[in-house]
């Protein structure tokens, strides 16, 4: 439930605050609920949402990288 209300919080955020948003901070957010999600659905054993949220981890890190300008 705690990463559930982390990716409705972080997705309110970017909608009310559009572009003065705060991207790093929204991207590690989403990275971190990913990964919660991911550990829920790997202990339910619900193989379609653990390869979605492993998919969501994937972005987050990518969105992360480019956001500290690495990529």
């Amino acid at each position: 439930m705690i990463g559930v209300i982390m990716r409705i919080f972080s997705f309110t955020l970017v909608s009310w605050l559009g572009p003065d948003s705060p991207f790093l901070f929204v991207w590690i957010f989403n990275t971190i609920d990913a990964i919660l999600l991911s550990w829920c659905a790997l202990l339910k054993k619900d193989r379609a949402y653990t390869i979605l949220n492993l998919f969501w981890i994937l972005v987050g890190i990518i969105g992360i990288l480019r956001v500290i300008g690495y990529i």
